[in-house]
């Protein structure tokens, strides 16, 4: 993936650096770097394991596309409280998706135009215990 814009060294985009013109370069961003940040940003915002989840990233256009495979936090089945006070999964799927998606344009800095979320299974988190 490769992006041409101005490099200026010293400031940003808008801001020339000292001593006149600013440079053209090149910017240079592999999709595994991509990958690698969705799958991270994605577990720390599910709640589960970088290990269970697995991005795709497909450029479209100025934009990507992400497939993103994740078990999803359950409570423990014998919590008949906290179940009952649960989203339901899809409706959870939904959120997570819409979560995912404005969280992931900014730390991009590229358009997320669709994320295509599939839930391989569930996991029961472990509680901690309070010192």
């Amino acid at each position: 993936m490769i992006v041409d814009q101005n490099v200026i060294a010293g400031g940003g985009p808008s801001a020339p650096a000292a001593g006149g013109e600013a440079p053209r370069g090149r910017v240079t961003v592999r999709e595994r770097v991509y990958r690698t940040v969705v799958e991270q940003a994605s577990a720390s915002l599910i709640g589960v394991s970088l290990s269970d989840v697995k991005a795709d990233v497909v450029e479209r256009g100025a934009g990507v596309s992400l497939r993103i495979s994740t078990p999803l936090p359950i409570p423990d089945l014998d919590d008949t409280v906290a179940i009952s006070q649960t989203t339901p999964v899809l409706d959870r799927a939904r959120e997570l998706q819409e979560q995912l998606q404005q969280r992931l344009t900014g730390i991009l800095g590229r358009e997320v135009s669709r994320i295509a979320l599939t839930i391989t299974g569930a996991t029961i988190p472990e509680r901690r215990r309070v010192r």
